[in-house]
């Protein structure tokens, strides 16, 4: 319906305008939080419309460099792998739920729904693992490691029966949970691929890979774009 606020066509309709602007004030430098407010207070934009624009508009700059360090998915054939966890997972969940996901700036795929911390483990989740084992088999990666956060309820369950998982599809590798990610993804880029879709994490990695992007092609599934 051309009026409902959570239409992807309505979506796109209304945020055209704003992700022009942010893009304006992104490439001539000005941060993001005030320009999000900015922008976002003189459309009117609601918090959903605002966090859509924070995570899909990107410099054109930094959109460059990042798109440099991203490898296609037939690029990590015999190669290790470090996987941001709840990153990739929530973002696969929502592909298999038929949410919206945005294709951003950068090229990386980005769910919007902002769950990160109310993270609760569903029949879904277990999809999304069974998917992104396919997709590791497919691929014939060397090894993997997956990191859960820590403070996320029942990440070392998740990790466990993920370990399992790897372990009977004779996987080289482990799922572990970590209470600072980001430090170890960042840590670890010189030796593996990452995959993951957090800008911060991306700028600090010679290597990443869209998981998300990977499973959504090889399901037909279309991403959007402002």
């Amino acid at each position: 319906m051309q009026n409902n606020p959570h239409s992807i066509e309505y979506l796109r309709q209304k945020l055209s305008e704003p992700a022009v602007d942010v893009r304006y004030l992104f490439n001539r430098g000005y941060p993001r939080t005030s320009t999000i407010q900015f922008v976002g207070n003189h459309y009117r934009l609601n918090e959903e419309e605002r966090h859509i624009l924070t995570r899909v508009v990107v410099s054109s700059n930094r959109s460059k460099l990042r798109k440099q360090i991203k490898i296609e998915c037939n690029q990590i054939n015999n190669m290790n792998l470090i996987i941001d966890g709840y990153n990739v997972f929530i973002t696969v969940e929502s592909l298999l739920k038929n949410y919206i996901l945005w294709k951003s700036d950068d090229g990386f795929f980005r769910d919007t729904r902002g769950i990160f911390n109310k993270f609760k483990i569903t029949d879904v989740t277990y999809k999304a693992i069974d998917e992104i084992i396919t997709f590791l088999l497919k691929y014939q990666i060397n090894s993997v490691i997956i990191l859960f956060d820590k403070q996320i309820s029942k990440s070392g369950e998740l990790a466990r029966f993920v370990s399992e998982k790897l372990k009977n599809y004779s996987i080289k590798g482990y799922a572990r949970t970590s209470r600072h990610v980001d430090f170890d993804l960042k840590n670890n880029s010189s030796d593996y691929i990452i995959a993951t879709s957090d800008g911060a994490v991306i700028d600090n990695s010679k290597q990443v890979i869209d998981i998300p992007e990977c499973i959504a092609k090889n399901k037909g599934y279309r991403a959007f774009t402002l």
